[in-house]
C-alpha cells in the first residue's frame, strides 16, 4: 500500500468526519480512479473511502457483515451525500502483495489457500447479497449488449473474440451456483495479513453468495499479476481441495470476466 502525505481542505468533508480528521496526518492510498482513499493516521488508524453517490453503498452492507463475522473492518459511519463516505478502522496489518510476503511466496500460497478454505466454509444465513451470480451475469451480458467491454480481455482469457465468450455465459452461465460466501475479487492485495497471520478482508464491494468458482478464478489472476507466475496455482488448489474445483466452472467465469 503506497501513502502519500496530502493536505485537503477539511471543511470540505461531512461534518460527522471533521473532528476526526483534524490535527491527523492524512494520507491518500487510492488504487482506483472510481474511489479515493484517505488514511487518517490518528489513534489505531482509519480508511476513509468515497466515491459517486450509491457506489459504496454494498461495500459498506457487506462489509459490516463480514466484520459480524470477523473477517473485515469495523464500519464506523457509512454517509451517501452528494458523494458516498466510508469510514472504517484500520485492519492492523500489510496486504498480500506487500514485499515481505511476495518474497515468500509458498508460505503466502499456503495461508492464501487457508483462508479461502475458511471463508468459503462460512454460514451463509442472513448475507445481505444472496443472489451475487445473478448480478454477476446479467451484468456481463449487459456490458456485451452495450458493446462496453475491454477488447484486450478476450485473448487473454483464451477466447478468440467477444462473441464465443459470450455464446459461453449465455448456454452455460445458469450452471454456475449460488451456495457460497465469496469475497469477489480474491487477490492478494485484498487480503490483510499480520506477521503471518490473517487479520482481515478489504474491498469486499463485490463479495456476496455466489459460485466458489469466481473466487478461484481471481486467485489464478493475482497470482499472474502479483507473483509473475502461474507455477503455485496447483500448489493453492491442492491446498484448497481438488475435489471441489471443476475446470468447467472455471472456463464459464473466465468467459464471464472478458466482460468485467
Amino acid at each position: 500500500m503506497m501513502l502519500t502525505q496530502i493536505f485537503p481542505d477539511i471543511e470540505t468533508f461531512p461534518a460527522e468526519l471533521r473532528p476526526l480528521m483534524r490535527n491527523a496526518k492524512l494520507y491518500d492510498s487510492s488504487c482506483s480512479p472510481e474511489a479515493r482513499v484517505i488514511f487518517i493516521d490518528k489513534d489505531g488508524g482509519y480508511f476513509l473511502k468515497y466515491a459517486s453517490k450509491g457506489a459504496l453503498e454494498r461495500e459498506a452492507v457487506m462489509t459490516r457483515y463480514f466484520n459480524n463475522k470477523g473477517l473485515a473492518a469495523n464500519v464506523i459511519t457509512y454517509i451517501s451525500s452528494d458523494h458516498d463516505w466510508m469510514l472504517t478502522e484500520k485492519v492492523h496489518g500489510d496486504d498480500g502483495s506487500t514485499k515481505k510476503y511476495i518474497e515468500q511466496p509458498e508460505r503466502l500460497c499456503d495461508l492464501f489457500a487457508e483462508q479461502l478454505v475458511i471463508l468459503h466454509g462460512m454460514d451463509i444465513v442472513g448475507c445481505p447479497i444472496s443472489n451475487h451470480t445473478e448480478i454477476y451475469i446479467d451484468y456481463a451480458k449487459r456490458l456485451y449488449h452495450t458493446g462496453k467491454f475491454d477488447h484486450r480481455r478476450i485473448s487473454k482469457k483464451g477466447f478468440s473474440t467477444a462473441e464465443e465468450a459470450f455464446r459461453i455465459v449465455e448456454t452455460y452461465g445458469d450452471k454456475l451456483k449460488t451456495d457460497t460466501l465469496i469475497h469477489g475479487d480474491y487477490c492478494l492485495p485484498n487480503i490483510i495479513i499480520n506477521e503471518w497471520s490473517f487479520s482481515g478482508f478489504i474491498d469486499l464491494e463485490l463479495s456476496g453468495i455466489g459460485d466458489r468458482h469466481r473466487d478461484l478464478f481471481a486467485v489464478m489472476t493475482t497470482f499472474r499479476l502479483n507473483l509473475k507466475t502461474d507455477k503455485y496455482n496447483c500448489r493453492f488448489f491442492d491446498a484448497y481441495g481438488r475435489e471441489k474445483i471443476d475446470e468447467d466452472m472455471l472456463r464459464i467465469i473466465a468467459a464471464v470476466e472478458v466482460f468485467g
